[in-house]
C-alpha cells in the first residue's frame, strides 16, 4: 500500500506516517524544507521494522498546484499509485484581524485550503479510475467555532469541512472514501510557535485545556481510516461542538462578548487613571 502524507517532516503528519510505515507501507512525506523531510525520513528509518527502501521525501510547497501535481507524480512513478492520501499540510499563525497583513493572511489560506485542494486534486483522479483509495483531510477544532485572532485559519479550516464534505457526495460512486478530522491542540512544532504568538484573549474561550500529542491524534486518525469513518472528533468538548454546536456557541460567545467588553472597559478605566494621574504629576 502507497500512503502519501502532506506535513510529513513533523506533527501529526510524521506521527501518521510512523503508523503506516511499522506496518510495512510504501510511505511519501511532502513538506516544504528538504532538511527537515531528510531529518523525518532518518527518524522512521531508524526504527528497526521499517525498510528504508520503503520511506520516499518530496519538497514541495503545496500551495502551488503544478508543484503539487510533479511532486506527487514523481512519488507514485516511485512507489505505485496512491492508496491512501492525508493531507496535513498547514500553518497557523493568530493574530487580531486588523492587525494581520493581507499576506499573512492570505498565506494561511493558501496553504490550510488551496493546498489540500491542490494534492487531493493530484490523486483524486487516479483513486477514481481505479475505484477505491482513501482521502483524510486534517481540518482543526477551530472549525467549530470562531476564536478571537484566528480569522484566517479558522476560516481555511471551516472551508475544509465543506470541502470534504462535498467531495464525499461526489466520490462515493466511485468507491473513493473522503473523511475530515478535527484535532485539538496538539503538541507538534508549530504549536509551540503559535503559543508565543496566541493572543491572550482567545484563552478566555479556549481555556486550558492539556494539548493532545501528535501519536495520539495519529493514531485515532489511522484507526479512523482503517474503519472508514467520515468524521473524526476528539474529546468531549470538541464533539460535543461538532453535534450540538448551534445549542451550545449562541451562550458561549455570549459571554465571551460579555467578558471582553468588560476586559475592554477596564482597560480603558485604566487608561483613563494613567493620562489623569501623568496630568497631576505634570502639574506639580
Amino acid at each position: 500500500m502507497h500512503v502519501i502524507v502532506t506535513g510529513g517532516s513533523s506533527g501529526i503528519g510524521l506521527a501518521v506516517a510512523k503508523l503506516y510505515a511499522t506496518r510495512g507501507d510504501r510511505v511519501s512525506l511532502l513538506a516544504r524544507h528538504f532538511g527537515r523531510l531528510a531529518q523525518a525520513r532518518n527518524e522512521l528509518t531508524a526504527i528497526s521494522s521499517v525498510d528504508p527502501s520503503r520511506i520516499q521525501i518530496a519538497s514541495v510547497d503545496v500551495a502551488s498546484a503544478s508543484q503539487t501535481l510533479e511532486a506527487v507524480a514523481l512519488c507514485e512513478r516511485a512507489f505505485g499509485p496512491c492508496d491512501i492520501l492525508v493531507a496535513s499540510a498547514g500553518i497557523v499563525e493568530p493574530c487580531a484581524f486588523d492587525a494581520m497583513s493581507a499576506a499573512v493572511f492570505d498565506e494561511q489560506i493558501a496553504t490550510n485550503l488551496v493546498g489540500t485542494a491542490n494534492v487531493v486534486r493530484a490523486v483524486y483522479k487516479g483513486m477514481k479510475a481505479r475505484r477505491g483509495g482513501k482521502i483524510m483531510m486534517i481540518s482543526s477544532g477551530a472549525a467549530l467555532i470562531g476564536i478571537y485572532g484566528y480569522t484566517a485559519y479558522c476560516a481555511s479550516k471551516s472551508a475544509l469541512a465543506g470541502f470534504a464534505e462535498a467531495l464525499c457526495a461526489e466520490a462515493g460512486a466511485f468507491g473513493v472514501r473522503i473523511s475530515v478530522c478535527f484535532p485539538p491542540d496538539t503538541l507538534t512544532p508549530q504549536y509551540r510557535r503559535e503559543m508565543s504568538m496566541r493572543p491572550a484573549e482567545a484563552e478566555l474561550l479556549m481555556g486550558s485545556v492539556k494539548p493532545w500529542s501528535a501519536d495520539a491524534v495519529a493514531t485515532k486518525i489511522v484507526r479512523g481510516l482503517d474503519r472508514g469513518k467520515v468524521r473524526i472528533h476528539f474529546g468531549l468538548s470538541l464533539t460535543a461542538l461538532a453535534y450540538f454546536g448551534p445549542l451550545i456557541k449562541p451562550p458561549l460567545m455570549w459571554w465571551f462578548s460579555r467578558k471582553m467588553r468588560k476586559i475592554t472597559e477596564q482597560e480603558r478605566e485604566g487608561t483613563l487613571v494613567d493620562a489623569v494621574d501623568e496630568g497631576f504629576d505634570h502639574g506639580k
